[in-house]
Formats: structure tokens, C-alpha cells, sequence
């Protein structure tokens, strides 16, 4: 499997209340330290870890600028502090990415040793079989993954 969360570098034991009130009631950010017992405890082997530290600071800003783009659809379909709220949110969860050590975490895990290979490249060369299927050159019956 692969867990694909965000992380902190430490754990915080709270989350933040504007968070907690009007986006993610019940949400929480583990920090890696955090994740690991579980997965130990599961019997779980750890396969490949990444981090992607500024990746999702470039989503969040994305997604803000289109969000803003298309003001009027939302406050439409909600309201002027809807509108708001999320703006908020998109703009203070980018700066969080980019400075307040928040990352996306990927761990790759597997029951068993041999369940996954052992380097990253078979995910390059899927992707380019993936890539001559998308462009027609490659028939369906010839992708595998």
C-alpha cells in the first residue's frame, strides 16, 4: 500500500482552531515519528519513503489562483464569507507549506520483502508505457501494471 498524508516534523497534539471549527473538524497532521508505531505494529515493512517538502505549497497556490479566478460561481453557489473562509485557508495553508515545516509524506508498504521492487525505476518505465498507450501507440493489451 502507500500512505500519502500530510506531515509536520514534530508532533503538535493540536490542530489549529480556525482548521479545526470550518475546514477539517477532527483533522490532525501526524508527524512521521508518529506513523511509524502503527506501521511496525501492523507488521508492516517500510518499502520506500519520499518527501515532498514544497510540491503541495505549488498545489495550494494553484488551486487558490483558480479558486479566486471563479469568485463569482462560488460566492453564488455559497456566500461572500464562504468565499472568504477558503481563500483564507488556501492562502495560509501555501505559507505553511513553504515555511512552517508541513511536507507530503508517500511510505510504501508491503507485508513482504520481495512484494515491490527494490528501486523506484519500474515506476518511470509503467509511466512511459503509460505515456505510448495514452498517444496510441501502444495497444491496451500491451499495458501492464
Amino acid at each position: 500500500m502507500v500512505l500519502h498524508s500530510i506531515c509536520r516534523t514534530k508532533p503538535n497534539f493540536a490542530t489549529n482552531p480556525f482548521i479545526e471549527k470550518y475546514i477539517f473538524p477532527g483533522g490532525y497532521m501526524p508527524s512521521i515519528a508518529e506513523v511509524l508505531p502503527a506501521v511496525e505494529s501492523a507488521g508492516l515493512l517500510i518499502k520506500d519513503i519520499e518527501i515532498l517538502p514544497i510540491h503541495y505549497a505549488h498545489t495550494l497556490r494553484a488551486w487558490r489562483e483558480r479558486f479566486v479566478a471563479r469568485k463569482a460561481e462560488a460566492i453564488a453557489l455559497y456566500d461572500e464569507r464562504f468565499f472568504r473562509m477558503w481563500e483564507f485557508y488556501l492562502a495560509v495553508s501555501e505559507t505553511a507549506f513553504r515555511h512552517d515545516r508541513l511536507f507530503i509524506m508517500q511510505l510504501q508498504l508491503a507485508r513482504h520483502q520481495d512484494a515491490v521492487p527494490y528501486d523506484r525505476n519500474y515506476i518511470a518505465a509503467r509511466e512511459a508505457t503509460l505515456r505510448e498507450f495514452e498517444a496510441g501507440r501502444r495497444p491496451l493489451e500491451k499495458v501492464v501494471f
